[in-house]
C-alpha cells in the first residue's frame, strides 16, 4: 500500500507545522505564535492564518497529523489541538533532509527582472538598483541587530536561517554596489539599437513559422 504521507507535497509551512509538533501537541494559533516569536515568519509565509489551516488539513488528510482533542476557554473560541502521527514524525525528517541536501530550482522575482534590465536605460536601471541597495542596507542593519539579541536566549542552531539571510543580504548588497559603480562610470552600458541588432541576429537562423 502506498504511504499516505507521500501524497502530501512538502512545503516550508508544512515543514514548520510538523517541526513544531515534534515538541508536543499544539493548536494552530500556538503554531502561528511560535513561528512569529522565533522569527520564522521571515522565511516562512504564515501571514494568512487560512493558509495555515489549509496546510494542516492537507497533512491530516495525508495521515501526517491527527486531532488530539479540542479545548475551549472563556477568552477564546474552541481550538483544535493537533499531534504528529508516526508517519508525520518520519516525514518531517525526510522533508528536512531533502530540503537541506538538494538545491531546488526556484524562480524568484529579482533574477527575472535582471534578465530584462536591458529594457531600461542604464541610468534608469542604476536608479532602481540604488533604491534596492538602500533597502538591503536597512535589512542588513536589522539582521545585525537582531542576531545578537536572539542569540542571547536561543541556541545558534535555531538561528541558522537568520545567519543565512544575513550572508545572502550582505553578498547581494556587495554585488549590487559594484554593479551600480559600473553603471555610473559607464563601464557597463547598452542601447536599444544594440539589443534590436542582437535579437535580429539570434533570430536570423530560426524558421519564421516558429516565431510568428
Amino acid at each position: 500500500m502506498e504511504d499516505e504521507g507521500a501524497k502530501v507535497r512538502p512545503s516550508p509551512l508544512g515543514l514548520a507545522v510538523l517541526s513544531l509538533l515534534i515538541a508536543g501537541p499544539l493548536h494552530p494559533y500556538g503554531m502561528q505564535r511560535l513561528i512569529r516569536l522565533w522569527g520564522k515568519d521571515q522565511v516562512i509565509n504564515v501571514g494568512q492564518r487560512a493558509n495555515l489551516y489549509k496546510t494542516i488539513a492537507r497533512m491530516k488528510e495525508g495521515g501526517l497529523v491527527t486531532i488530539r482533542h479540542s479545548e475551549r476557554s472563556f477568552q477564546y473560541p474552541e481550538r483544535t489541538v493537533y499531534q504528529l502521527t508516526d508517519e508525520g514524525r518520519a516525514a518531517v525528517r525526510d522533508w528536512l533532509t531533502e530540503m537541506l541536501a538538494a538545491p531546488r530550482r526556484e524562480f524568484p522575482q529579482f533574477p527575472a527582472a535582471l534578465s530584462f534590465a536591458m529594457l531600461l536605460t542604464p541610468q534608469a536601471a542604476e536608479a532602481a538598483l540604488a533604491r534596492r541597495a538602500e533597502v538591503l542596507r536597512g535589512r542588513l542593519t536589522e539582521l545585525e541587530e537582531e542576531l545578537p539579541r536572539h542569540s542571547a536566549r536561543l541556541p545558534r542552531v535555531v538561528l541558522l536561517d537568520d545567519e543565512y539571510r544575513r550572508a545572502l543580504t550582505a553578498a547581494e548588497l556587495t554585488w549590487i554596489t559594484g554593479l551600480i559603480d559600473e553603471l555610473r562610470s559607464g563601464e557597463l552600458t547598452w542601447s536599444e539599437d544594440q539589443l534590436v541588432d542582437l535579437a535580429s541576429a539570434d533570430l536570423g537562423g530560426v524558421d519564421p513559422e516558429l516565431v510568428e
